[in-house]
């Protein structure tokens, strides 16, 4: 039976660590700066469409429902608000760091058909945005 070496197992441990943060990183902290200095996170989206409508469902964990803004321009929406934790800033240590927190801003670009929202509802913790194309 090989003998382990704790150099190479904890290199090993360093790597894996590093990759899943890099993972977590593109899949939930884009970071951009759409207000002068304020740093921004996009949550994720899946967008549906068929010829009269879009469908947009934007994960939006914590977020309450009157906090949410909701833009539109000539060819995409623009979802923003600001999360907090739940139990507010304390002194508390961080043990995991999963769901993002803190202001946040998703550019969801479509086609270049006006639209205007028919729907707008926040359910499981998820935007959702029904808009209908006015040929």
């Amino acid at each position: 039976m090989p003998t382990r070496d704790p150099t190479a197992w904890m290199w090993t441990e360093a790597c894996q660590l590093l990759e899943r943060a890099e993972r977590l990183h593109r899949q939930f902290f884009r970071l951009s700066a759409p207000r002068g200095a304020r740093t921004a996170w996009e949550p994720p989206v899946n967008v549906f469409e068929d010829e009269e409508r879009y469908i947009i469902v934007v994960a939006l964990p914590g977020v309450a429902a009157e906090c949410i803004e909701v833009l539109l321009d000539s060819s995409s929406v623009i979802v923003r608000a600001s999360c907090s934790l739940p139990f507010g800033p304390s002194a508390r240590s961080v043990r995991r760091l999963e769901i993002p927190y803190g202001y946040f801003e998703r550019r969801i670009q479509l086609t270049a058909v006006p639209f205007e929202v028919v729907q707008r509802e926040l359910v499981n913790g998820c935007l959702l945005l029904n808009l209908r194309k006015v040929i």
